[in-house]
């Protein structure tokens, strides 16, 4: 297993080269030009000249990306276009939001789909199956957009004044700050901790308020997060209900759960102990990569709720041609994504022993 792991990581490295490769290319074919984007109509030939000059734009691809490779060896994602600023800096603030959005949209969806299939499957074709799957359906068919409004009209404005009222927007209280845990703490002096990992935990908004012992930031956190992770992880949830569902109706036919009904195991024995070990293989699966894709960025979700995430963050750096934005963002949600399909293959052997002997 060690091996497999290893090996794994090892390929990760080719795969960053390419996905890398890949984005320099595609970012720099998109009609137009960045000194326009940026500029507008102060884009002289003079200035623009002197702008490509300041940002490396002058060389050829090739060069560029040789550069731009060797900067990200050393950790240097390169200075944003657009904001003057290292990229570090900008995913340091925007990645940790839609992690927590990432998390707490799939702890939702996995928990409620994988009980609505389950209790889907165990009674096929009758009301509650019906009920169930009408539901998933439903779920899958409603825009995150419309959703994401309708939620935040409901609980904001319709139960307003009363004690389900919950916050239609924003990732904090407006009278709630987080503590700076570079500055105030001055953790990269005292521990060695990376920049880039102090100001990341800096931003995020659960991991800093659990490390001042700031519960009431805390509170005000996951509260702000019920409505963006309920409208992004419907999708999701639908999907995983639909796929236990199909995946347990055709494991409880199996031989192996029939002798285990014949020798007299409870049936919930059964399906914890003898099914669903099967039928959380694929589960997993669509997890993984319902994980993967909301770690690229709940555009729709993020604008409803004005979330600072990845998702507005990257179509924005598109529009403005913000090259080295585009490019640090892909890498790391690649890298992540790599990761997830890391977890789900080991996962796959703990699951399934015929894996592990593999």
């Amino acid at each position: 297993m060690l091996r497999f792991m290893a090996r794994r990581l090892v390929l990760l490295i080719p795969v960053a080269i390419g996905i890398l490769l890949v984005t320099f290319l595609i970012v720099r074919l998109i009609p137009g030009d960045p000194c326009v984007a940026m500029l507008g109509e102060r884009a002289t030939p003079t200035k623009c000249e002197e702008f490509k000059e300041r940002y490396g734009l002058n060389d050829n691809v090739f060069v560029q990306f040789v550069r731009y490779i060797g900067n990200m060896a050393q950790g240097d994602f390169g200075e944003s276009i657009r904001f003057s600023r290292p990229v570090s800096d900008i995913i340091a603030e925007r990645l940790p939001m839609t992690i927590e959005l990432t998390l707490f949209a799939m702890l939702f969806s996995t928990t409620v789909g994988i009980f609505l299939g389950i209790i889907s499957a165990l009674k096929p074709n009758s009301f509650t199956d019906t009920v169930t799957m009408v539901v998933a359906n439903v779920g899958v068919s409603m825009p995150v957009f419309w959703l994401g409004l309708m939620l935040a009209y409901f609980f904001a404005l319709v139960m307003k004044d009363t004690p389900f009222f919950i916050p239609p927007s924003g990732r904090l209280g407006a009278s709630v700050t987080l503590v700076n845990l570079a500055k105030e703490w001055g953790l990269t002096e005292l521990t060695g901790i990376p920049k880039f990992a102090v100001y990341f935990l800096s931003n995020s908004a659960i991991a800093n308020s659990i490390i001042t012992g700031n519960w009431a930031t805390l509170k005000d956190a996951l509260w702000h997060l019920i409505l963006p992770s309920v409208a992004v992880g419907t999708i999701p949830l639908a999907i995983i209900a639909r796929m236990t569902r199909s995946t347990l109706v055709e494991v409880m036919q199996q031989d192996y759960v029939r002798t285990a009904r014949a020798k007299g195991v409870k049936e919930r024995n059964v399906v914890s102990g003898h099914a669903m070990s099967n039928v959380m293989i694929p589960v997993i699966t669509i997890i993984g990569i319902e994980t993967g894709a909301l770690l690229s960025g709940a555009v729709l979700t993020e604008t409803v709720f004005a979330l600072p995430g990845v998702g507005t963050m990257l179509v924005q750096s598109i529009l403005s041609r913000d090259y080295p934005v585009v490019q640090g963002f892909t890498l790391i949600i690649a890298v992540i994504f790599v990761l997830i399909n890391l977890f789900v293959d080991v996962s796959y052997a703990y699951l399934d022993p015929r894996v592990r002997l593999e």
